[in-house]
């Protein structure tokens, strides 16, 4: 018997009075419960030799009694108090390992207990074993697997509260684990009767913060805070020997240097806050010895809680610190250069700073950036690539560094990143011996290899190219040809030019293959087959059409298996869709043809009602362009319009849609798309609005795209808001909502209070609440409860064909 109770409130068109709820979950249409049963296609994982592949079984959806086992919430994160590790929202649980060799194919099936869970899967950078955390009824466990199909258990009370639990030693003969303090008693218990009231104050200091979710919420919580999270890194030898290092702390990462010497961590502190997530707390970043021993504090920063509003606003002084990959303990970090605040009208905006151990040297710049900083592609002492990003113009630069002679920079490119046509790839990156990673040169040392997704109106069709070193032209060596999408996983054999690929197409799986660059045939290495044949015989199309002021839109039109539009006529058709923001018209209208890759639904996906007889237009372009220093959302409604028209009548013009049977919905803030739609136009027969949020002045500080507060641009939030506009709805329309959503700004309460507006105002309007569920549903009763409202809603107001008008 399935566990819980779905809330359903619906005001039914067919009835002039509201009928009771029903409880109980219901079953998705069959077909779609039977794809729902069958296995994910595994996951794999390649060795850093690139001699083995780990083939990683995956859990299909949890039921939602192991969905509705007691969390906690705090600081942002959702966590298991009986393992602790994070709730089962946040892991991607295994259950089932082998190996199989790249060279000869064979297959050697590790002995897992029975019904183990698993997560993390890690090779060691010697690529002898994979080591892994399971799950087990009172904690958390560390596994080692070799390669000859053992595995053994070499550590209990692992504390995964924050991520991950343990990362490899360089010389592969260790792990550094985050564990739970040993002896630390029972967990702290809530007193019933207050203390005194729960106060906040502030003094005048601006201090905006966006709406989060799970925040601490008084001294009780500040105290589960501490007592679940508070760890104690341990080094574990493969023979299970333990040896704790340094102090127990609030240890939310940690990485060894590349020689294995030092240990560089991040630690929270008190005071915490009530208003913002963990990652704002104040924090200690300071490098240790591999035994524990200080040996530098880089940065001991205060509450991050002063922030301007703007997404590239960050803090003062050292962040994100790392070590350089391809040296053997130099420590690097970047430094805002304009106080943490983007709009201050400066060169550069962040500077990248080195420190080689011992540490005792001033740092030296690595090098300024004109953006915010954003990564860096570690090579050598002659090359390294520096990545920045700026949100507001959606620029990124890549800069060409020689760390071994730091202060010297050369732009490679300055782009817009959202441009899928000039996207030139990214450094293919391996681990090196350490277990690091770093690009991969080229023969003689005079290029890298780079690997990118090919994308062109034509299709996608990935790459492996060489970039030099001293500049100029990057060169292609190989690249997909239809009818596949090819991506390269990995360089075999420099001299044989052999590479390792992953290869599907419309009509086949993804499996991964060994072919040569310069030609040849590909050899398979995975033979995984199809996870849901009932979809093999649905049919899709990339269409383009024209915006009303000519910008080029396009999507990907689904029809169901054995459609023929001579025989069957126009269909019942779903416009399901996402909005996005853009500052380039021309990067905006860009296609790229979908049909080389293998698509099968899974989870709540809105394709299957493929199998329900309906036709879907998937993720039609939605642009909201800001073009000139103009803000894209000024005109969001405006434009939010021409997009669905001209889709509607792009589907309808194929005379594969029928335009008095369209539908449309969203999940998020294709939720908000669609009820604005619903609100300003009068091209949909019905809506379904997943997870939305409707009403902006709930995210004052800013939401999706929008940078600006809402006392800055309140005509903008109030008339983006489809609350606003709640009494114009009169399509039917279904809200559903996860009833513990996670997501920053889409509380249930947007789509309680839209409810509200919408019965008080006479719609046609159902909402579900899906108990436990986060923004993205999981457990399988929730699932099927979900595509089983959606086919409901849709049969009952999008699938009837209307009378003929009378004579």
């Amino acid at each position: 018997m399935r566990v819980g109770v779905c809330l359903v409130a619906a005001l039914l068109a067919t009835t002039a009075h509201a009928q009771t709820p029903r409880t109980g979950y219901h079953r998705a249409p069959d077909a779609i419960a039977k794809a729902l049963e069958t296995p994910l296609t595994p996951a794999v994982a390649v060795s850093p030799d690139h001699r083995t592949l780990a083939i990683l079984g995956r859990e299909s959806l949890p039921s939602i009694a192991n969905l509705s086992k007691p969390i906690l919430r705090l600081a942002g994160y959702r966590i298991d108090p009986a393992t602790n590790g994070q709730a089962e929202v946040r892991v991607q649980w295994l259950n089932a390992l082998s190996f199989k060799e790249v060279s000869s194919g064979r297959t050697v099936t590790v002995k897992l207990p029975a019904a183990m869970r698993f997560a993390a899967p890690d090779w060691s950078p010697d690529g002898r074993r994979l080591a892994f955390y399971t799950q087990d009824s009172d904690g958390l466990s560390l596994w080692v697997a070799e390669r000859d199909g053992s595995a053994r258990a070499i550590a209990r009370g692992l504390n995964g509260t924050f991520g991950t639990p343990f990362v490899w030693t360089p010389d592969s003969q260790a792990l550094i684990a985050y564990t739970v303090v040993a002896n630390r008693g029972a967990a702290p218990v809530a007193d019933a009767t207050p203390t005194g009231p729960i106060v906040q104050e502030t003094s005048g200091r601006r201090s905006a913060a966006r709406t989060y979710e799970d925040l601490l919420g008084d001294a009780h919580d500040e105290a589960l805070f501490d007592y679940y999270f508070t760890g104690q890194l341990v080094r574990i030898d493969l023979n299970g020997t333990a040896n704790p290092i340094g102090r127990p702390g609030l240890i939310t990462d940690f990485s060894v240097s590349p020689d294995g010497r030092y240990l560089l961590t991040e630690r929270l502190k008190r005071p915490y806050s009530y208003l913002l997530p963990a990652r704002f707390f104040p924090t200690e970043i300071a490098v240790s010895t591999i035994d524990g021993q200080p040996v530098k504090t880089l940065v001991d920063r205060p509450l991050a809680d002063d922030l301007p509003v703007d997404f590239d606003a960050t803090v003062k002084g050292p962040r994100e610190a790392e070590w350089r990959a391809d040296a053997p303990a130099t420590l690097v970090w970047a430094e805002a250069l304009d106080g943490g605040n983007p709009r201050v009208k400066i060169a550069y905006h962040d500077r990248l700073m080195m420190q080689a151990a011992p540490f005792a040297a001033e740092p030296v710049e690595l090098a300024k950036t004109p953006a915010r900083y954003a990564t860096t592609w570690w090579g050598d002492d002659g090359f390294a690539l520096v990545v920045d990003r700026e949100w507001r113009s959606r620029t990124e630069h890549r800069l060409a560094v020689a760390p071994g002679r730091p202060g010297e920079a050369r732009t490679v490119l300055t782009r817009n990143y959202q441009d899928q046509y000039g996207d030139p790839g990214r450094p293919m990156l391996e681990e090196n011996d350490a277990g690091k990673p770093v690009m991969r040169f080229t023969p003689g040392h005079d290029g890298v290899y780079v690997t990118g997704e090919g994308a062109t109106k034509a299709g996608a069709f990935p790459f492996l190219a060489s970039l030099p070193v001293k500049g100029g032209e990057q060169k292609q060596l190989w690249s997909a040809k239809a009818p596949y999408y090819e991506s390269v996983v990995a360089l075999l054999d420099e001299k044989s030019g052999r590479i390792l690929t992953r290869r599907e197409s419309a009509k086949q799986p993804p499996n991964y293959m060994i072919r040569g660059i310069k030609g040849g045939s590909a050899k398979p290495i995975t033979s995984f087959a199809d996870p849901a044949p009932v979809f093999a015989g649905v049919t899709q199309r990339t269409i383009t059409y024209n915006r009303a002021d000519g910008l080029p839109l396009s999507g990907s039109l689904y029809l169901p298996a054995g459609y023929d539009a001579k025989r069957d006529g126009p269909l019942p058709t779903l416009l399901w869709a996402y909005p996005a923001e853009y500052t380039d018209a021309k990067v905006a209208g860009q296609t790229v043809d979908q049909g080389n890759r293998f698509v099968r639904p899974r989870g709540i996906s809105h394709l299957f009602l493929l199998t329900q007889g309906y036709a879907v237009l998937d993720d039609p372009a939605m642009p909201i362009i800001g073009e000139g220093g103009a803000e894209a959302n000024d005109s969001y409604v405006k434009q939010l319009q021409d997009d669905a028209q001209a889709a509607v009548d792009a589907v309808v013009k194929l005379g594969v849609a029928d335009r008095s049977r369209m539908a449309v919905g969203g999940h998020s803030y294709g939720a908000f798309m669609t009820a604005n739609l619903l609100a300003h136009t009068d091209l949909f027969r019905a809506g379904i609005a997943r997870s939305g949020a409707y009403n902006r002045t709930l995210t004052p500080f800013g939401f999706q795209a929008e940078q600006r507060t809402y006392w800055q641009a309140t005509d903008t939030y109030t008339k983006m808001s489809p609350f606003t506009y709640a009494d114009r709805i009169k399509a039917p329309i279904l809200l559903i909502h996860g009833g513990a959503d996670d997501n920053s700004g889409t509380f249930p309460i947007q789509s309680e209070r839209m409810y509200a507006a919408l019965k008080g105002n006479g719609a046609t309007v159902r909402y579900v609440v899906l108990p436990n569920e986060p923004h993205g549903y999981r457990a399988l009763e929730s699932t099927e409860e979900t595509l089983w409202q959606m086919t409901d809603w849709l049969d009952r107001y999008v699938k009837p064909k209307q009378p003929a008008p009378a004579q």
